[in-house]
């Protein structure tokens, strides 16, 4: 049966200690490890989800709505996807913290601000993409979040005049291939998991922790998660908390 603590200090002393004792770590987090850096998850109270919006956040976030109302989905991108005044908090300094220490061998990310490269980590496998690469769909050129948020309507590439299309994962489009096999390697091979920040309801990234043949299992996530029942410790508690040690 899983150790369960809602303490942040237990939940932080918990995880320093198996931390400590793994030789091989991996991370696998989502929206909720950046709540605390200013950015909202989907479905928590104050979630996307929760949000009044024209039309649903999955569906203004879908390939489909992407294809159909091209405008209308770069509006809410901009506003809603792209904040760039966000910055790392304790959870992702940490986790750059263990891997420069040899302790975390990779960190795979369900979300797609690029705060975990920004806090120092440099093993990061985006399963969902970054809002910090566009491309152009006719010429390949890259453009920055930044360069996007100047724009107004739909972006164009400065050489070609082709769309340029953030390089997320939207709803209906496929996780790249090269990608997911590295996460599910880095889980694969890890003797310790910890899962953070997500409430494992995405598939197919969250069908990613099956892969796991280690030895413990930490989850960090304010509400319950269907891995509970797999996991040697549950820490109930903020996330940027829980990672102070």
């Amino acid at each position: 049966m899983a150790r369960t603590t809602t303490s942040p200090k237990e939940a932080a002393a918990e995880l320093a200690r198996l931390f400590g004792s793994a030789r091989r770590a991996v991370f696998f987090g989502g929206a909720g490890v950046s709540t605390a850096s200013g950015i909202p998850d989907f479905r928590s109270a104050d979630g996307l989800y929760h949000q009044r919006f024209r039309y649903p956040p999955e569906t203004m976030l879908s390939h489909g709505f992407f294809v159909s109302h091209t405008e209308e989905f770069y509006d809410f991108y901009r506003e809603r996807m792209v904040c760039l005044s966000a910055r790392p908090n304790q959870a992702h300094a940490k986790l750059a913290q263990l891997e420069r220490e040899g302790r975390l061998a990779a960190v795979v990310t369900q979300n797609i601000d690029g705060l975990h490269q920004a806090a120092g980590s440099r093993v990061v496998h985006e399963l969902h993409g970054s809002v910090h690469r566009n491309v152009c769909q006719r010429c390949g050129q890259t453009y920055s979040a930044e360069w996007v948020l100047a724009t107004t309507g739909v972006p164009r590439c400065e050489k070609c005049g082709g769309l340029v299309k953030p390089d997320v994962v939207l709803y209906e489009e496929q996780l790249d291939e090269r990608v997911l096999l590295a996460s599910v390697r880095a889980i694969s091979e890890a003797d310790l998991l910890v899962i953070g920040g997500t409430s494992l309801v995405v598939y197919p990234a969250a069908g990613l922790v099956d892969y796991f043949r280690g030895s413990s299992v930490a989850i960090v996530n304010r509400d319950s998660t269907p891995a509970d029942s797999r996991a040697d410790l549950v820490c109930a508690c903020d996330i940027a908390a829980a990672f102070d040690f």
